[in-house]
């Protein structure tokens, strides 16, 4: 097939998924993108228009085929305004199965405090949901928590509500989760080669914002400190603020501690730190998937992480008491344990658990996804 893959907000895994289903699928895939730089909010308010102009442009190019359509299929995600692309694309989309991948909505991500949710995002999500001849969701946790705030959404309105389009969007939906490239964290003999005489080191990777917690991972490891625990930290992840006053002030404490502290731009840099942690901590608010996690896991660490969000779907229920923990005031007890039950935890295999999200295995899933929609 000749697939057409639209990315509106190329960057992160957003950028990841795109690409690394066009290296690993079968099938032609030919990437349409636009930068992250401008803004989730204008990409999802203006990308319908740039992509619509973008393809009429490559049509009017001497020697296009104008005669049937260029693609057989359509892939695009929640940050595109699908239902005013596919209007404003009607001679060039019109008929080809497509599908709206979702890493995110705008329906239930958390806000920071003191923010008034601007619906207008929310209705971009539904109204490209209803244009969609599929929808694709990152984990369970989001394609159920995405379908159930939907009747909450339309029941804003006094009339005209048309709830029963929740039912067609229902049958619609499905799960895929993102597949990850993880033979390029790949370092032979790595775990064996490291000094187990030495503290734990307890790794975030997490993106440093509100949405992740931060302010109850630095209490957690401040109180293990507190208790005499002696440990090692890796706090790195994509940020727009270093010098946010909390992490300013976590790093003032925990500077002797720290064997890595920021971004990670090189890739053979972070696949280092990922086999030199031990355990993998998450606090977030908001997780619909968790690709950090799964890289931290085929690296060999043992995961901490709370009994919510997508986290619960990530590891069977054999590992469940030891590594997910209920309430943020458990994380403390939680790791301290980990921490002490080390040697135990490590005899468990929590890389075949991350290769089930290997592109190796998630290609052909995807593949069989798209082969099976129809008009």
């Amino acid at each position: 097939m000749r697939i057409l893959f639209l990315d509106p907000f190329h960057g992160g895994s957003h950028k990841a998924v795109a690409e690394g289903f066009a290296r690993h699928s079968r099938h032609s895939v030919e990437l349409l993108t636009l930068p992250q730089d401008g803004g989730w909010r204008w990409r999802m308010r203006g990308a319908a228009v740039t992509f619509a102009r973008m393809l009429r442009e490559q049509a009017q190019q001497p020697g296009a085929a104008v005669a049937r359509p260029r693609w057989d299929r359509i892939v695009t995600t929640d940050m595109l305004d699908l239902a005013t692309f596919r209007g404003l694309t009607p001679d060039l989309t019109a008929g080809i199965p497509t599908a709206l991948y979702f890493h995110e909505n705008q329906l239930t991500y958390p806000l920071p405090p003191g923010r008034a949710r601007d619906l207008a995002f929310p209705w971009i999500n539904y109204t490209s949901a209803l244009a969609a001849d599929a929808l694709f969701f990152n984990s369970d946790f989001h394609r159920r928590i995405f379908l159930e705030a939907l009747p909450g959404l339309l029941g804003r309105y006094h009339d005209y509500q048309e709830r029963d389009a929740i039912a067609a969007i229902t049958a619609r939906a499905q799960v895929l989760p993102p597949g990850i490239d993880l033979a390029r964290l790949d370092m032979p003999d790595a775990r064996a080669a490291r000094d187990d005489s030495q503290p734990p080191v307890i790794l975030w990777n997490s993106r440093w914002e509100y949405d992740k917690g931060p302010a109850t991972f630095f209490a957690a490891l401040r109180a293990l400190a507190a208790r005499g625990v002696d440990f090692r930290a890796i706090v790195v992840g994509e940020h727009i603020d270093p010098h946010a006053p909390e992490f300013a002030e976590a790093y003032d404490w925990l500077a002797p501690r720290l064997l890595a502290w920021g971004y990670v731009a090189d890739l053979a840099d972070y696949r280092r730190l990922l086999w030199l942690a031990d355990i993998v901590v998450s606090s977030a608010l908001q997780e619909f998937f968790g690709i950090g996690v799964v890289e931290a896991l085929y690296c060999g660490c043992v995961p901490i992480l709370p009994r919510r969000l997508s986290y619960p779907e990530l590891l069977p229920p054999e590992h469940h008491a030891a590594c997910l923990y209920d309430a943020d005031a458990d994380l403390v007890d939680q790791l301290h344990a980990a921490i002490h039950n080390l040697a135990e935890l490590r005899t468990r295999d929590f890389r075949v658990i991350a290769a089930r999200y290997d592109w190796q295995r998630m290609a052909p899933r995807y593949d069989a996804a798209l082969a099976a929609l129809h008009e």
